[in-house]
């Protein structure tokens, strides 16, 4: 919506801009209703919009709470009139004036002050305003580009406002929580030891020992369990963490997670603690009940059935395995392949051949070579490319399997584990989508248990930690991380919530043995950890306790909270998918003196 047209006349005049004088604000700008009527009050906001009907100027006050409408009647007198004619968008005011009624037929019962406007009986500029580059409301949508440049006038929209209100109220909760529980909050270091924990550090140069680096925290992992070591058994943290990696819209540089850690517990004692810890948080922000008892799920099983270790269980549709259905195919991608899973869409089959070429490229980009897919006509035909090379048995194995009926269609990869899991996985989430099969408003929380400890890298050709390197085989499987690595199991955990991971935990190694069992199976030598978690392992052998704990992805969940795409709406000022911020403009060139403080020379830049 624009701001009426208004004559266009010299009121520079009367934009005089002046201080509080005295003045102190009553109430904030969505706060008043019909109980207070008659009452004398002092306003002070923004501009939303200026209308003018004639005799009367009508302004609609802004704050973060909310709007009030301001009415300034031709009684007001004729300076102070100009004045209100000299007033734009987004300048600052202080208003005072007497509260009424708005009259018969004028309420807005869309807003909490609809029933009600001020009168006015005195005006101040308090500062003007620039004609800003977007407008400051939420039913128009700017360019992110301008909006993150802009990202001070991008926080007064009032949708953007309510995501940080959201986000403060689901800290103080967490606070409230876990206070309640015993735990302290303990700040960590920031700038610490660069240990390989997955992602690539941010390194941050020392001055004062030339040749040297910080790095920023990924996370507070090894300095949590040295707290445990400490004996304060019971700790949190909203923190900020750092990884330097590729960018996607639930992913940021520096992000902050919710960090705890306990002693003397077990997986059921971290879970059960975790678990209410989010349903208070879900309660408290948004008025939104969970489960009383979050539902588990074996990662096999996530595996088999969804494709992905976070599925989304929100709808049901399945993945099958149709390997040994196909096995002998004449269809010679089935027959050879290493799996074949089949996911059936029920009544899909009005998908254009445009759509299904769409979800063609789409699984592509998770490593996918095509899309095979299979029409279930009204007649009984199978509708596909391939349906020629496919026997009656395989038909009718393919239809017992998938449920198949008529108006269904059926898409098939047909690769390795990975690439079918996940190329599938992904599609499944694509057509959830497109055929509306996620009811809005709903949650459904999941943990994810039983993962496996290690995995292996093809391309370094040894194992890795699937969590981190700190994480504790289940019992009695500590053996198998020597003799039989892919067949461990760890005692870890991850909180899942509409396909997203939200928090993710383990109990942990806490003796030296079984740290060493497991930087052996990783290819870690003793002087190789000694030089890099040598403080941790020296700390193992004074007495540590069993413990574990959890961190949840703390934007994360307020993306989820607040119905956002992406996280770069609930955090103040986030960076682009380049990493880049684009107010400040950072990163920056530092000059060639701070250069030499460090020790530090710049390679040429290559074009």
């Amino acid at each position: 919506m624009t701001e009426p047209l208004i004559e266009e006349r010299d009121y520079d005049q009367y934009r005089t801009v002046e201080d509080l004088g005295g003045w102190t604000r009553t109430h904030h700008l969505g706060e008043l209703t019909a109980a207070d009527v008659d009452r004398e009050v002092c306003l002070m906001g923004w501009v939303q919009f200026r209308r003018d009907h004639g005799g009367l100027i009508f302004i609609d006050l802004r704050d973060r709470m909310g709007l009030t409408q301001i009415v300034f009647g031709a009684d007001y007198g004729l300076d102070a009139h100009e004045r209100a004619h000299a007033i734009r968008s987004e300048y600052v005011l202080a208003v005072r004036g007497t509260v009424k009624a708005r009259p018969e037929g004028m309420a807005n019962p869309g807003m909490p002050t609809g029933q009600i406007e001020v009168q006015i009986s005195g005006l101040k500029f308090l500062a003007l305003s620039k004609t800003p580059p977007f407008e400051i409301e939420d039913r128009s949508e700017p360019a992110e580009v301008l909006r993150l440049k802009y990202r001070y006038l991008d926080l007064r929209r009032p949708k953007l406002a309510k995501n940080f209100i959201l986000r403060h109220k689901a800290a103080q909760s967490v606070r409230r929580y876990l206070d309640g529980l015993g735990f302290l909050e303990i700040e960590t270091p920031i700038l610490t030891k660069s240990t390989p924990e997955g992602a690539r550090d941010f390194l941050v140069p020392s001055r004062l020992n030339q040749g040297s680096f910080y790095a920023l925290p990924q996370s507070p992992q090894l300095f949590k369990q040295l707290l445990m070591v400490s004996g304060l058994e019971r700790y949190y943290q909203i923190v900020k963490c750092f990884r330097d990696e590729d960018l996607r819209a639930d992913r940021q540089p520096e992000f902050t997670q919710i960090d705890i850690e306990m002693s003397f517990v077990d997986e059921e004692q971290v879970m059960h603690m975790a678990e209410n810890m989010v349903r208070a948080l879900f309660r408290e922000t948004i008025g939104v009940d969970l489960p009383t008892a979050f539902p588990r799920m074996p990662f096999a099983e996530a595996i088999r059935d969804y494709g992905l270790d976070k599925p989304d269980v929100r709808f049901d549709l399945k993945l099958k395995d149709v390997t040994e259905v196909v096995r002998g195919s004449e269809f010679k991608l089935f027959a050879k392949a290493e799996l074949v899973k089949a996911l059936r869409v029920p009544a899909g089959g009005e998908l254009s051949r445009k759509e299904i070429d769409d979800l063609t490229e789409f699984v592509k980009i998770y490593g996918a070579t095509g899309l095979a897919w299979i029409k279930i006509k009204e007649d009984g035909e199978w509708q596909s490319p391939i349906a020629k090379f496919l026997s009656q048995a395989e038909r009718d194995g393919l239809t017992t399997i998938c449920g198949l009926e008529v108006g269904d269609i059926v898409f098939f990869q047909a690769a390795s584990p990975d690439v079918v899991n996940t190329a599938l996985g992904q599609l499944r989430l694509q057509l959830a989508e497109r055929f509306g099969l996620i009811k809005d408003g709903t949650f459904a929380p999941l943990w994810v248990t039983d993962f496996p400890l290690l995995e292996y890298d093809p391309e370094d050709k040894r194992w890795v930690a699937r969590h981190h390197p700190f994480t504790s085989p289940q019992p009695g499987q500590l053996d198998l991380v020597a003799t039989d690595p892919g067949a461990a199991l760890a005692r870890a955990y991850d909180l899942v919530l509409n396909g997203s991971e939200i928090g993710g935990g383990s109990i942990r190694n806490h003796t030296m043995s079984m740290q060493q069992a497991m930087f052996t199976a990783l290819g870690i030598d003793q002087a190789e950890a000694t030089e890099k978690f040598g403080f941790l392992l020296e700390a193992l052998e004074f007495g540590a306790p069993p413990h574990g704990g959890i961190a949840f992805g703390f934007d994360r969940l307020i993306m989820i909270l607040c119905g956002a795409k992406s996280i770069r709406d609930v955090i103040a000022f986030p960076k682009t998918q380049k990493a880049t911020c684009l107010m400040t403009e950072a990163p920056g060139e530092v000059s060639n003196r701070q250069l030499r403080e460090l020790g530090i020379r710049l390679r040429e830049k290559k074009d």
